[in-house]
């Protein structure tokens, strides 16, 4: 009976040590995300851009105090992503919209968001109206290695036909490489083809940014302008729906086709109906319950009542700049989307 008692005495000795220790596990919380700014403009006229209506004497009428404005606005909704979970902020923002670096270095250095320290990745790209991606990022948490902007290409190589690339931002991240590919795809004027062949371009990126660099991890945000289940994103993109179904590093997994489809969210809203337009796809290696390399935790639209219509026709929309030609002094037609990557930290 003593000898019992000697070995159930060790027996809760050790439960007691194993959980000590797994309490003193500590871990790393990254937040990445993606917003798009909605037609982020500055008053001045760029050169071989088609950029009238955003200027002072243009259709917008826009002047000084738009601008201003729409840079404080955006600086307030930036500033806030991810505060819920992470008072540092956001790691890094993927965004679209935005004319130009001189846009970005005056977001980046607004009152609002100077005290973060943010600095941005750029390329300028060829889009006619001059409307670019760009990746926002703390140095703090995100640093940048290299940069490209990967043009966007029609199957029988057209010159002619010119709209936003690629911005592929590779950096570190908890000591993790990570590959960063911002999108912004043909608008809804243009018919699906012009979407699906998006799609099979950054999955061919992907897949060789993966073959070079193996064990590197890559996240696709943008605003796609489809829906996860549309083709673009399920068939050519190859982006799946359910994590079970991720079964290599290479895969890749959309963790907005089931906040879409069974919980009805999304980030914009059209005739009454919510898109889920902006997402964040992850490669099958952020994916798992392996934590000793940054994986998904959780996911999130990022919202905010004063980002909405508050009354009137439309209310309960994203409240945006301009509608029927009214300026309303408001955000984005779009809400931003955030993943948060969890690592433990040995």
């Amino acid at each position: 009976m003593k000898k019992i008692k000697i070995l159930f005495a060790l027996s809760c000795m050790l439960l007691l040590f194993a959980v000590s220790h797994a309490q003193e596990k500590k871990y790393e919380l990254y937040s990445v995300g993606f917003y798009n700014l909605e037609n982020l403009f500055d008053t001045i006229h760029d050169k071989g851009k088609n950029d009238f209506e955003y200027l002072p004497d243009g259709t917008n009428k826009w002047g000084t105090l738009k601008y201003t404005n729409k840079l404080s606005n955006m600086a307030k909704v930036l500033n806030e992503m991810g505060t819920d979970i992470l008072p540092m902020g956001m790691a890094a923002v993927g965004v679209s919209e935005v004319e130009n670096s001189r846009v970005l270095r005056d977001l980046v250095n607004h009152e609002i968001l100077a005290p973060r320290g943010w600095d941005f990745v750029h390329i300028e790209g060829p889009d006619k109206r001059g409307v670019d991606c760009a990746l926002l990022y703390n140095p703090k948490l995100f640093k940048p290695i290299n940069s490209k902007l990967a043009p966007y290409t029609t199957e029988d190589n057209d010159t002619t036909y010119k709209t936003r690339g690629f911005l592929i931002v590779t950096g570190d991240m908890g000591g993790e490489t990570v590959h960063i590919i911002v999108n912004h795809w043909p608008s809804r004027y243009a018919k699906s083809p012009a979407r699906e062949r998006a799609g099979v371009l950054v999955r061919q990126l992907k897949d060789s940014i993966m073959a070079a660099m193996p064990g590197s991890k890559v996240l696709i945000m943008g605003d796609m302008n489809d829906d996860p289940d549309n083709k673009s994103m399920k068939t050519c993109l190859g982006a799946l729906r359910e994590k079970k179904d991720i079964k290599a590093p290479t895969d890749l997994y959309n963790p907005w086709w089931n906040i879409l489809r069974k919980k009805g969210a999304g980030t914009l809203k059209y005739k009454g109906k919510w898109n889920l337009f902006d997402q964040i796809v992850l490669s099958g290696n952020l994916i798992g319950e392996d934590r000793s390399t940054l994986k998904l935790y959780k996911t999130e639209i990022f919202s905010r009542s004063y980002m909405f219509q508050q009354e009137g026709r439309y209310k309960g929309n994203t409240k945006r700049t301009h509608a029927g030609g009214v300026w309303l002094n408001g955000y984005s037609d779009h809400l931003p989307v955030i993943v948060y990557l969890l690592k433990e930290v040995r």
